[in-house]
């Protein structure tokens, strides 16, 4: 009774070892080197069905996906992999997007800031609360400045 259960364990215990790759999981961080497109799209090359059946022979083989892709670059060359390096001109690709997205959130910000600022200073004029912003701009009349203020408060909320 014992040998069967230990039977039955076995390929289980053996199966929690191997490390869960598949090849749907590789398609996408590997190339085609002929192509130049993912393997996932490449699927009528010949050099896509080698790489295919390399990763195949490879998971059968119960190793991780760092593992392939290592054994892949080392069979097929650097290109292989999806995913730049992390040094040299490759850490550009990891570090150029972050820039751009931080100087895109400072532009953001800035304009935003720069807004409030204007319409605090347009609400000032309009509201005669301070005499240095009216300074710079010319003088409009008495009478078209009581047309102007009845104009915006008809539009005011």
């Amino acid at each position: 009774m014992t040998f069967a259960i230990a039977l039955l364990v076995a390929p289980s215990v053996a199966l929690a070892a191997c490390p869960q790759t598949n090849l749907p999981d590789l398609e996408d961080e590997v190339m085609c080197t002929v192509c130049g497109t993912t393997l996932g799209l490449a699927t009528e090359a010949p050099q896509a069905q080698r790489e295919r059946a390399f990763i195949l022979e490879r998971i059968e083989r119960c190793e991780s996906k760092d593992q392939i892709k290592a054994a892949l670059a080392a069979e097929f060359g650097a290109e292989v992999l999806a995913t730049p390096e992390e040094e040299g001109f490759g850490l550009a690709a990891y570090i150029v997007p972050v820039l751009v997205l931080l100087g895109g959130g400072a532009a953001v910000a800035f304009t935003a800031l720069r807004s409030r600022r204007r319409r605090g200073v347009g609400a000032a004029r309009a509201t005669g609360a301070s005499a240095d912003a009216g300074a710079g701009s010319p003088d409009i009349g008495a009478s078209s400045a009581a047309r102007l203020d009845a104009d915006l408060e008809r539009y005011d909320p």
